[in-house]
């Protein structure tokens, strides 16, 4: 999952132009590394405890990103008023501890295809909290969430089953829910004026936030640094440099260099690449409601993304 960039959608779009190479190589690095963390971090917590690990990937990559702001722009882009703070812990708590967070404990039980498709349902939460606070949405996005919702049925029937465990495939479902929350609260509340610096504050919040999550779960006791396979390090290495740094680094140039209705369209291609690399790497099964219902949330989430981005 990633953090949330408020856009000046005026001055986004003034600076947006033709799609050039390098437009299309930092979208295929948010496709193929965004549509990977999931696997790593079904990697990760083979051997690493779920919430710790997480926080520690999250304040390490805020780190180094606040580093980077005050290399590239200088100490004062840090800057922030108590407002601007506030708010980025909050949606810091909100994405990276709720929404990662979650994710992160329920693939110890789910496999990272699924967990990626049942967050593939984010946009269709969106939806929802925009309808709740009384704004309408065209139609068409209506019709995309209803049937996004009939695809989600689909997709926890694994865990009705007994195939998966259900109270895997429901932190997911709350994950995606809060990471909404989050992303819908972004849009709303005062945030440091640097993007960048904002989503250092937000990583670094979630970050320890998810430290303390880990230790009040216990998640440090008996714990051996030594036990953690060759394989969980490099991956939680992965996911700190290219997941949380590289991908999204790339992600906010695209939303200044390119058109929205083509970088929108990660939310339905990272699912996909997550449930090959799953298949291939891991060997999950591509059970029927998988598969359906992956095609089914999808589609739904394609209608959305397409119609919202043509208002």
């Amino acid at each position: 999952m990633r953090t949330s960039i408020p856009v000046d959608e005026k001055a986004a779009s003034a600076s947006r132009g033709r799609i050039t190479g390098a437009v299309w190589i930092a979208l295929a690095l948010v496709y193929v590394v965004w549509g990977s963390t999931y696997l790593g971090i079904r990697i990760v917590v083979e051997t690493m405890p779920p919430f710790l690990s997480a926080g520690a990937r999250f304040i390490t990559a805020g780190l180094l990103l606040a580093a980077a702001v005050a290399w590239r722009y200088g100490p004062a882009a840090l800057k922030a008023t108590r407002a601007q703070l506030g708010s980025a812990v909050l949606v810091g708590l909100l994405l990276i501890l709720g929404g990662n967070g979650l994710v992160v404990l329920a693939e110890t039980s789910v496999p990272s295809g699924l967990a990626a498709l049942l967050v593939a349902a984010v946009p269709m939460w969106l939806v929802v909290l925009r309808a709740s606070t009384g704004d309408r949405p065209p139609l068409r996005t209506l019709g995309g969430v209803l049937v996004g919702l009939a695809g989600l049925a689909v997709l926890t029937s694994p865990g009705l089953s007994g195939t998966v465990r259900l109270s895997g495939v429901l932190l997911i479902l709350v994950a995606s829910v809060l990471w909404s929350l989050g992303s819908f609260s972004a849009s709303k509340l005062p945030l440091p004026g640097n993007p960048f610096a904002g989503s250092a504050y937000q990583m670094l919040a979630g970050g320890v936030g998810g430290v303390v999550v880990g230790l009040l779960r216990g998640e440090h006791r008996g714990l051996d640094p030594a036990a953690f396979s060759t394989a969980s390090w490099l991956a939680l290495g992965y996911l700190v440099l290219f997941g949380s740094l590289v991908a999204f680094t790339a992600y906010v140039w695209l939303l200044q260099a390119a058109p929205l209705s083509l970088v929108a369209t990660y939310a339905y291609v990272n699912p996909v690449v997550a449930v090959a690399l799953g298949a291939l790497i891991l060997g999950e099964a591509l059970t029927w409601p998988i598969v359906v219902g992956g095609a089914i949330v999808v589609a739904a989430v394609g209608v959305i993304v397409s119609t919202e981005r043509r208002k």
